[in-house]
């Protein structure tokens, strides 16, 4: 499935058959951004919607040279299954 991804505002946004799939995020300086919530739509779970998105945004983090402060749980998870993006933390 493919999942189109735009960053507008403060957030990641992919839309999906059920709603807006969002990851909030601030910038806390020039060189750190915080990602604060991750929501998807309950009817589009279980389908790996959420960790495309927390990927995308992690890639955009380490693309753009931001350290990332992972304050959401599902964050944190996939920061805990995928150590190639633990880097972005240090």
């Amino acid at each position: 499935m493919k999942l189109d991804i735009r960053r507008e505002d403060g957030r990641f946004v992919a839309s999906t058959e059920a709603g807006e799939a969002t990851l909030e995020y601030s910038k806390k300086d020039s060189g750190t951004i915080e990602y604060e919530s991750t929501f998807v739509p309950e009817e589009a779970r279980g389908r790996g919607i959420g960790e495309r998105l927390v990927t995308h945004a992690l890639d955009w983090a380490s693309e753009q040279g931001y350290r990332v402060v992972p304050t959401c749980s599902f964050v944190q998870h996939v920061l805990e299954e995928k150590p190639e993006y633990r880097r972005l933390t240090g």
